[in-house]
């Protein structure tokens, strides 16, 4: 098994992508720029390393690196040039300015966005979002749409960066197997899967909107169920632009589900493809 390379300096700029990761803005301007991302805890990490984007570098605590001897070693016949940076715990504290219970970080290369045009010819079951800004929502959303038959997100506006270490990390990585697309309008994005056949499922809870229970969906056919932010929901366009308005049955002493768990009974209720 590889010991890794050792680094001894905090300073030192081969740690650079991993530095003060707990300043939001910092990070979020560094990780743009830079065109990484950042992958933290061994599950994480491991979905990186089998993920489309390609792995820039890992960072491990010294006494991380037998738990993670399998990684190490895959990178090692398969992409030797990534390196594998080892470090006290002591040391990894001061990069990354929290303490890191886990010890193992990765940090992968981001890939060019998708066309929202080039996303919708082929994918079956889409999410498209509007101003979801929550990062633990996104990431959350991310992984159950990859577990319920996903096949991809439009992000319209207002959206966070998925990819940003909180939602990566939440997602438990499957963010990183989940297709998305920038979508630079509601009305766009809904004209686009209008007409490549999809019906368009708008998420309210009100009192007016047909019982998801009640929809007559078949695995064959291509649907797209669109989902808003906490509290003020969706658009009055995605409202008004979607096929349907639905809605999921619920407690009237209750408002609203969180938008994931929302997002997560919808796909469910969906017949996969």
């Amino acid at each position: 098994m590889t010991t890794g390379i050792r680094l001894d300096d905090p300073a030192d700029p081969r740690l650079a992508d991993y530095a003060a990761l707990t300043d939001a803005e910092l990070r979020k301007r560094y990780e743009r720029d830079a065109g990484v991302l950042i992958a933290e805890g061994p599950h994480v990490v491991r979905e990186l390393v089998r993920s489309p984007y390609p792995v820039r570098s890992l960072l491990l605590a010294e006494e991380r690196l037998p738990a993670m001897a399998e990684v190490v070693g895959h990178l090692g016949v398969h992409a030797p040039e990534v390196p594998v940076y080892v470090v006290t715990r002591e040391v990894l504290v001061e990069v990354v300015r929290f303490p890191l219970h886990q010890g193992v970080l990765g940090c992968g290369r981001r890939l060019p966005p998708r066309a929202v045009a080039d996303l919708v010819a082929t994918a079956g079951r889409l999410v498209l979002l509007e101003g979801l800004n929550d990062h633990e929502n996104l990431g959350t959303l991310f992984r159950t749409i990859r577990a319920l038959g996903g096949d991809g997100v439009l992000l319209g506006p207002g959206c966070a960066d998925p990819l940003y270490r909180r939602s990566v990390r939440v997602s438990m990585g499957h963010v990183l197997h989940v297709p998305f697309a920038p979508a630079p309008a509601t009305a766009v994005a809904l004209d686009l899967l209008h007409a490549a056949g999809f019906r368009t499922l708008a998420l309210t809870p009100t009192a007016d909107a047909t019982d998801l229970r009640d929809l007559a969906v078949t695995a064959e056919d291509r649907v797209a169920v669109l989902l808003g932010a906490e509290g003020p929901g969706l658009s009055d366009a995605a409202l008004g632009g979607a096929h349907e308005r639905v809605r999921i049955a619920m407690d009237p002493a209750v408002d609203s589900l969180n938008v994931a768990a929302a997002g997560a009974i919808a796909l469910h209720t969906l017949p996969r493809r």
